[in-house]
């Protein structure tokens, strides 16, 4: 019998564990839990009897992959999959998936709502400013940007974007593609970040691309600190005074923003996007059925190694 381990530091909702138990049981499989652990250890031990792996924002390092002598395949349920070693699991053979747009609509709810707490200036009862007719620019078009866009159209936000990838799909839905990411910057009043933690976008918000944007802009990132050049987004807050920046991932210079930029800056006191019981319960569902999936019909539709 195969056994599928849900190794999670930060668990799923009770009501997810009970439909990804359905799913696993019914495949004739048996279900494990690994919860709330505290020491890598209890993680290592853990893993070393399992056939397959549902994480979320755990850690599964060559050291863990290793100890999985069994695992054939670990799902990330959400869409990064940073915190999983691709090349150590490729290695032992194993497959990594994550389980995209299962969690889109709950992280683009929370940018909306992150982008209105700036206007109006973090609640504080200053006199702020309001969505409609502004320009939202989208720095990505995948799962959700893609609903935040759907959001931003019903607030009469106009919408633009800046894509190298999906831009037939953006144009496909009427939307405007920005020639370049500075031009992107130079026309919104709000930009929300959607862009993954590798490649071509780690610091991809340098100072040459955020001296373009507009007066009184606000930045909203529910995607990665790694595609943020922190030097860069300081200085230019330290020159542009009127510029405010609000995040799902604290920085790593959380202390200087906080001191130097009060009123301007904020952060989630940890990563919020995709924690709704909607998205809790859709991202452990689909991991439990590409799991199922991949050993019954060798499915790798998700495979990201």
């Amino acid at each position: 019998m195969k056994k599928v381990l849900i190794a999670t530091e930060k668990p799923f909702a009770p009501a997810a564990i009970k439909k990804i138990k359905g799913i696993i049981e019914k495949a004739g499989y048996e279900l494990a839990l690994c919860e709330k652990y505290t020491e890598k250890s209890t993680l290592l031990e853990a893993v070393a009897s399992a056939d397959a792996m549902i994480v979320r924002s755990d850690k599964v390092d060559e050291e863990v992959l290793n100890a999985a002598k069994n695992v054939k395949i670990v799902v990330r349920a959400g869409a990064g999959y940073d915190n999983v070693h691709c090349e150590a699991a490729s290695a032992n053979g194993v497959v990594v998936m994550n389980t995209p747009g299962q969690n889109s609509n709950a992280v683009a709810e929370l940018a909306i709502g992150m982008a209105i707490f700036g206007l109006r200036e973090f609640f504080t009862g200053k006199a702020g400013g309001e969505l409609r007719k502004r320009t939202l620019g989208l720095h990505g078009f995948g799962f959700v940007a893609r609903n935040v866009f759907r959001i931003a159209r019903a607030f009469g936000m106009k919408v633009v974007v800046y894509t190298r990838y999906s831009k037939a799909a953006a144009a496909a839905i009427g939307l405007k593609v920005t020639d370049s990411l500075e031009d992107l910057y130079a026309e919104s009043d709000i930009i929300s970040i959607h862009v993954p933690a590798r490649g071509e976008h780690i610091k991809s918000v340098s100072m040459d691309v955020l001296k373009h944007l507009k007066k009184g802009g606000v930045i909203v990132n529910t995607a990665r600190k790694e595609v943020i050049n922190e030097n860069d987004l300081v200085a230019f807050m330290e020159e542009r005074e009127d510029v405010k920046y609000l995040s799902d991932i604290a920085p790593d210079c959380k202390a200087l923003m906080e001191e130097k930029f009060t009123g301007r800056y904020f952060s989630t006191p940890k990563k919020a996007g995709a924690q709704t019981a909607e998205a809790n319960i859709n991202a452990g569902v689909a991991a439990a059925e590409q799991i199922v999936g991949f050993f019954e019909n060798g499915d790798e539709t998700f495979k990201v190694n």
